[in-house]
């Protein structure tokens, strides 16, 4: 069996929940994960995601750090100053390690995504610039968004809807003199389960149903043809301008 090298050893990508985590990570060396939560594959090292609620070092991975051991305890033992928490006698797995290391580059989520576990490796971790790298996805809206502003269109990246009380998240969002337009870009790894299709499908029927134009482009067809994709958008931009 071929030796695995240390830049392929896998790493876990786990979420800070707040400063006072990061502290217990920094000072204590220990993480912890709901045994509830826990993926079923192995790792060998953790990577530590910051989130929007640490301010200015929020949206990137900082630190990772080398599984030294592990065991499953309850949270009241792992946090004993907090008996009344709801989760106090749920079970955990923490996580120790013999060093946190600093990356010479942050990990940013530059397009907001939803960060929870997932895997990367360590050579991957050690060089990605932003977030999709470490999954292997492409920055389809980034594409999309440049390639359209080069033809004079401009658009509006994490457009925030709301259509009766829900909340929807468009990925680029175009206002012309009559109408606006809700660009998707569906990542193959995001968007194949059952349970996805579904949601986008009420997203979709949301933003219809509140005035929108909806297009929906594949991962596949904003690689491999996007000339194809932005002529759609185009024409319903010159549609909703009245060009047409």
């Amino acid at each position: 069996m071929a030796k695995i090298s240390s830049n392929d050893k896998p790493v876990l990508v786990g979420v800070l929940k707040d400063k006072r985590d990061l502290g217990i990570l920094l000072k204590k060396r220990w993480y912890r994960i709901p045994v509830f939560y826990l993926p079923k594959k192995k790792f060998q090292y953790l990577a530590f995601y910051q989130p929007a609620s640490f301010d200015k070092k929020g949206k990137r991975i900082e630190y990772y750090a080398r599984l030294k051991r592990t065991k499953v305890v309850k949270r009241i033992d792992l946090l004993p100053k907090e008996p009344t928490h709801p989760r106090a006698q749920d079970e955990y797995l923490k996580c120790e390690s013999l060093k946190i290391r600093k990356l010479s580059n942050p990990v940013k989520n530059i397009i907001p995504r939803r960060v929870s576990f997932g895997f990367t490796d360590l050579k991957t971790l050690r060089s990605a610039k932003d977030i999709l790298e470490l999954y292997d996805v492409a920055p389809t809206e980034q594409i999309i968004a440049k390639r359209l502003k080069q033809l004079g269109i401009e658009t509006k990246p994490e457009f925030s809807v709301s259509v009766n009380s829900k909340r929807f998240r468009v990925d680029l969002a175009i206002f012309c003199k009559n109408g606006k337009i809700a660009i998707e870009c569906d990542n193959l790894k995001a968007h194949r389960g059952k349970f996805q299709r579904k949601k986008d499908r009420v997203k979709s029927a949301a933003l219809r149903g509140s005035g929108w134009r909806v297009i929906r482009l594949k991962e596949r067809d904003i690689i491999e043809n996007l000339d194809r994709c932005v002529a759609r958008v185009q024409k319903s931009v010159r549609v909703l301008s009245g060009e047409i």
